[in-house]
């Protein structure tokens, strides 16, 4: 049996928990953590959780966000409408973003030939748990596999890299030397771990990345082995799940981060200045403002050191670089697409820009290798590394692939984003760092339950909730319809005093002058953008 939730949809409202408590276990109060592939026995009280869900984020045997056609259908009206006739289509990428894709390809009544490429021998397989069960040894690395690709009709190379891009001849070059013809091609190459960039120190037996499930089971091996202390280089959403899973280890770990504080490059250093609370509270050694000057091993080439900017040396025999991501472009070099560190720009339709800034109409991208104009954030392109946006993404990217000009859609849904750390979980919709302010709207900081609503120029643009999961979908409907900021009175749960403070955000490029819109429409083929007039 498998289960799959999608944590993007979930509130924390804990009936599956209640209902089938050996499969799904709720943390605190929010933070859920589940069985991947429970026992057949557990099957009918599974059903019965699938069933309660007041989300519906909860699927069994199927992920109802990729869709599972058997077989590739005849082409046949989707919505009134018929796929245009396309040729071969060829997606470069075969995780999260590119079997969306393919699903969705065949559910709009795609029956041509398909092909998925994939640099990773694996089949395609869920990134989330490796920071969370698998590190806790709920969950083995290789349990984690998304619908099999037998589900579908489609030719799969898995373990063939892809080495270039032909855009005149429509080709895709292999490592192994072929070449394989597109009509339509999907870039969801995805990201991969930055590495230590010392790459003597980086090869020391003890020092670590994580991204891959060979990743997460080699670190799974040394952390239950018990090490001295744990060094964790980089206080992200990343090195902050990988220290509260230490601490839940009962491990002594510290954390570096060169930023005032954890989480702040993603949420700013206000509310990360909670969350290095949080993690102090639970016994991690955390020291903001110092980075890792080196890593030092023995004459046997084992990690033994770590000498810190602050002038102290640290005893370590694990240290993890989690120092962010890099988007897996190298193969795109020359082959006139506008493909750089940031990624693989693109427009709202997932239409790939080449070196000119002209849209191709053969070439897309999806996922966290793409780079895209936002229409609620001043048209200014992101590049997330979510789950949700590699989901929504691919299915805008695919349903435009095989679809005429009049009936493509943007790709304009709202970043949404979720982590599990230290028993809270945290759950953000919108672009929090799109900011200059934020203030506690609900709830309370001291107890760990509460609603950060941020604000720009006068209105809401995001929201992050400490285990107040439930109120998301509230400011989601403020921030499309451009609501001002600070939220009104009479608000449930508004505590007393409301007080506006600084974002504390990171720097970013502002335009002089930017753009208010508002978004209407509920699925993607509804989702439309309207400018606002300023006054």
């Amino acid at each position: 049996m498998r289960v799959v939730v999608d944590l993007t949809r979930c509130e924390g409202y804990g009936q599956c928990a209640f209902l089938a408590p050996d499969v799904f276990a709720m943390r605190r109060s929010e933070a859920l953590m589940y069985e991947l592939h429970p026992h057949d026995s557990e099957r009918t009280r599974v059903l019965r959780a699938a069933a309660a869900c007041p989300v519906q984020a909860l699927v069994v045997d199927q992920v109802h966000t990729l869709g599972r056609p058997a077989k590739a259908a005849p082409p046949k009206p989707v919505n009134g409408r018929r796929p245009v006739e396309v040729g071969r289509v060829v997606i470069v990428g075969a995780s999260l973003a590119g079997l969306r894709a393919a699903a969705t390809l065949r559910r709009e009544g795609y029956a041509g030939s398909l092909t998925l490429i994939s640099a990773e021998p694996y089949e395609p397989y869920d990134r989330p748990p490796l920071s969370k069960q698998v590190l806790t040894g709920q969950v083995a690395a290789d349990d984690t596999a998304l619908p099999r690709r037998a589900e579908f009709e489609a030719e799969w190379l898995l373990g063939q890299a892809a080495t270039g891009l032909d855009l005149a001849a429509r080709q895709v070059r292999l490592a192994d030397g072929r070449k394989v013809d597109f009509d339509r091609l999907l870039i969801a190459t995805g990201a991969r771990a930055r590495p230590w960039p010392n790459a003597q120190e980086a090869a020391l037996d003890g020092v670590f990345v994580l991204r891959t499930n060979e990743d997460a089971a080699r670190l799974r091996k040394r952390l239950t082995a018990g090490p001295r202390r744990v060094l964790i280089i980089g206080a992200g959403f990343t090195g902050s799940e990988i220290a509260s899973v230490c601490r839940e280890l009962g491990l002594d770990v510290t954390v570096t981060e060169r930023g005032k504080a954890p989480l702040a490059g993603a949420l700013g250093g206000t509310i990360g200045a909670i969350a290095a609370d949080l993690q102090r509270d639970h016994g991690v050694d955390l020291r903001c403002g110092v980075t890792v000057e080196a890593l030092e091993g023995d004459g046997e080439g084992r990690l033994r050191r770590a000498r810190l900017s602050d002038g102290t040396t640290l005893d370590v025999d694990v240290a993890v670089a989690a120092l962010g991501a890099e988007r897996n472009v190298e193969w795109l070099e020359g082959s006139g697409l506008a493909a750089g560190v940031w990624g693989v720009a693109c427009d709202a339709g997932c239409r790939a820009f080449d070196v000119n800034a002209l849209v191709t109409d053969n070439v897309f991208v999806a996922g966290d290798v793409a780079r895209f104009p936002h229409p609620v954030y001043e048209y200014q392109f992101l590049s997330l590394e979510h789950w949700g946006n590699a989901v929504t993404q691919a299915q805008v990217a695919a349903h435009n692939m095989i679809s005429a000009e009049s009936d493509r859609w943007p790709h304009v849904s709202l970043p949404v984003f979720w982590s599990a750390q230290f028993g809270v979980n945290i759950k953000s919709v919108g672009v929090p760092t799109f900011a200059d302010e934020v203030v506690i709207a609900q709830g309370s900081v001291a107890e760990r339950r509460f609603v950060a609503v941020y604000g720009n120029r006068g209105r809401i643009t995001a929201a992050v909730a400490f285990d107040q999961a439930m109120w998301l979908d509230f400011y989601q409907a403020q921030i499309e319809r451009a609501a001002p900021f600070p939220p009104g009175p009479g608000m449930v749960g508004r505590p007393d005093g409301l007080q506006v403070m600084p974002a504390d955000v990171p720097q970013r490029v502002s335009p002089a002058y930017g753009a208010t819109v508002v978004l209407t429409g509920h699925n993607p083929d509804e989702r439309r953008v309207t400018l606002q007039r300023r006054h």
